[in-house]
């Protein structure tokens, strides 16, 4: 089947882009379109043309297929301007997303019509490049700088009603997209035709405006927004084809920089990630009712998440006070959406209508799915999972939450063992993205897309998780901060290793984090071991959380805190309780610190993959970037590595 038809009536020769799935730009579509417009040119009978897709979206994008290959002509540009200079007025016709190239194309016709519910957008800058076919030179002579700004810098889609308002479209449609098209290209032949983009005029901006502009912008380790702005700048001060020369070199050095290796690695990985393909072919059950077992902070994310993607929710908890407790928790959530303008009192009530709280686990009959939530305790979590057989239909999925137990351990003596699996959220729950999802040997193919499904609906990005202490991400966690402890025992300061990673791109080094979120909680889990016959070896967090520096909950832990003040300050009693476990001060680059903590994530994470616990190193990434703040344009610890090992062996 050609991936270019064409039907003329009435003078309207109508294109129709049909390459599934989302009529991406392949080398086969810019040559048909390139050919397409030379055909129509020598059609006497044709006045117009009008450009619409197949399926269900206008073009939208790059092909992903040919990433990192070498492109073949013609080139995007070369065929965004040989249709704008095409005799015969082109109009695109836009349904569903016209995006990087796919609006580039539009920009080189004369004419642009969405139908409602469209979008249009240049996200190029969200994988660590700019547009390379004229988009940030066309678009302010379109619709004008500020809009221009607006869709380049940020890399978000806008609506066709607000492309309409920006002047980026000609007219928004309703009903049969092509039927209408068609009359507003008839129509529009009817008077003199607008000069081409790249012909219209286009006013300079002050210094002041392009200063706010790149404040705006700035992202932290993000170079492309910038660099962006810098061609939109020289699109309005100096001629077209200067401005192009400018665009194209920008775009080829920054498709090659490790920024946009890292962020189109990331692209495939979450691109990826919902879809297993092990799952090819498996329906997962349906779920339209959800349990939560437990309505502290974590229970209360899990429900309030749920409610937001439209589930209605049973919340169970051991008695009236803890119910009441737990439904403020969620309604907390939803209060919080309001104040930030993300959902409005009427929503609030809605969501809240949703909830039932009990502590009758019978009201759980009719509930698809049942999520464990409730204290990290291997006694606590049997005996819920001993009511949920006792409650819930044969059919119904019932996981829990566990962070470091053997899910194996708490499903022991369920019966219908195929329909009990992991699901680890991460706190807050309704915020956080990452969802790691733990099969047991007996978890049914149904039962695994049911949780795939499950995080697609909830937003989440799902990862496939085997069974170890910690499963993906805490278990990378650990060593990370076991690999700190080590250079703070070797000499180095605290303070210059959370530094160093704030400095490689998180937000937090490990130390400041810990004061965060509390050294107890890991030290709980050390104890427990140790109670349960393990060795493990004391840390020098034990040392702390036994002198009662617990984090800033307490007003020290790693660092002392004043009163009010999350600012940590270099403690003195921490190098007093420490001395004796650490070696005299030595100074330590702080590139090197952050390569070599990296380097222990990517370490633990190849263990990982050798025991089979993640299906691949993308999978990693994913989970640290999504779970644990790692940098997005470093492409995640595996990546990292990979790219650091190519690099000291070229």
């Amino acid at each position: 089947m050609p991936l270019l038809t064409v039907k003329t009536e009435g003078g309207i020769a109508v294109v129709t882009l049909d390459n599934p799935p989302v009529n991406a730009l392949s080398h086969g579509v810019r040559q048909g379109l390139w050919d397409m417009v030379e055909r129509l040119d020598a059609d006497p009978e044709v006045r117009a043309v009008v450009l619409t897709c197949a399926g269900r979206t206008f073009i939208a994008g790059a092909d992903v297929r040919e990433f990192g290959k070498p492109p073949e002509p013609p080139h995007l540009p070369d065929l965004v301007a040989r249709i704008e200079a095409a005799e015969k007025p082109w109009v695109a016709a836009i349904h569903g997303s016209a995006l990087g190239g796919g609006f580039e194309i539009a920009l080189g016709c004369r004419f642009r019509v969405a139908l409602e519910g469209a979008s249009v957008g240049l996200p190029e800058v969200n994988l660590g490049i700019i547009p390379g076919a004229s988009g940030t030179v066309r678009t302010p002579r379109l619709a004008g700088v500020e809009a221009a700004v607006q869709l380049v810098a940020s890399g978000k889609p806008v609506t066709a009603a607000k492309g309409l308002e920006m002047g980026l479209l000609d007219a928004v449609l309703s009903g049969d997209l092509t039927a209408e098209a068609t009359v507003f290209a008839c129509t529009a032949l009817k008077t003199p035709l607008p000069a081409a983009v790249s012909a219209r005029p286009v006013a300079p901006m002050s210094d002041a405006f392009w200063a706010e502009a790149r404040k705006v912008a700035a992202k932290p380790g993000h170079q492309a927004p910038l660099r962006a702005l810098d061609c939109l700048r020289a699109a309005s001060e100096r001629p077209f084809e200067e401005a192009m020369a400018q665009e194209r070199a920008t775009f080829l050095e920054l498709r090659g920089s490790e920024e946009a290796a890292a962020l189109r690695h990331v692209f495939f990985a979450e691109r990826a990630a919902p879809r297993p393909a092990a799952l090819a072919g498996v329906e997962p059950r349906p779920v339209a009712k959800a349990g939560v077992i437990g309505g502290g902070t974590m229970g209360a994310g899990i429900a309030a998440a749920c409610r937001a993607a439209g589930l209605p929710v049973v919340l169970i908890e051991r008695d009236g006070e803890a119910v009441a407790r737990g439904l403020a928790n969620i309604d907390r959530v939803f209060a919080g959406a309001v104040k930030r303008g993300k959902l409005t009192e009427a929503g609030r009530a809605e969501k809240m209508a949703g909830v039932t709280g009990t502590t009758d686990y019978a009201q759980l009959a009719d509930c698809d799915l049942v999520i464990e939530a409730v204290f990290e305790e291997i006694g606590v979590k049997r005996a819920v999972f001993a009511q949920l057989a006792a409650h819930c239909r044969p059919d119904a999925v019932l996981a829990t939450n566990t962070s470091y137990l053997d899910p194996r351990a708490i499903a022991e003596e369920l019966p219908h063992p195929e329909r009990f699996i992991g699901l680890h959220f991460f706190s807050p729950a309704h915020i956080m993205k990452l969802l790691e999802i733990v099969p047991t040997s007996d978890t049914a193919p149904e039962v695994l897309a049911t949780a795939f499904a499950l995080a697609k609906r909830l937003g989440k990005m799902p990862v496939r998780a085997g069974i170890c202490e910690g499963f993906i991400g805490n278990r990378i966690l650990r060593r990370y901060r076991a690999e700190a402890e080590a250079l703070v025992a070797s000499g180095v300061a605290i303070a210059e290793i959370d530094a160093a990673m704030r400095g490689f791109g998180l937000k937090m080094g490990p130390f400041e984090a810990q004061d965060l979120g509390g050294l107890d909680i890991a030290f709980l889990q050390r104890e427990g071991a140790r109670a349960a016959g393990q060795e493990v070896p004391e840390t020098l967090g034990d040392i702390l959380v036994r002198a009662s520096r617990k984090g800033q909950k307490t007003g020290g832990g790693w660092y002392d805190y004043v009163e009010g003040d999350r600012k940590p300050r270099v403690s003195p009693q921490v190098a007093e309780l420490l001395a004796g476990r650490i070696a005299a001060a030595r100074e330590m680059a702080r590139e090197e610190i952050a390569e070599q903590l990296v380097g222990a994530m990517a370490a633990e994470g190849q263990a990982i993959l050798d025991e089979g616990i993640a299906d691949g190193p993308a999978e990693i990434d994913l989970v640290e970037i999504h779970g644990y703040g790692f940098p997005r344009w470093k492409g995640g610890p595996m990546h990292h590595a990979a790219r650091a090992a190519a690099l000291r062996a070229a």
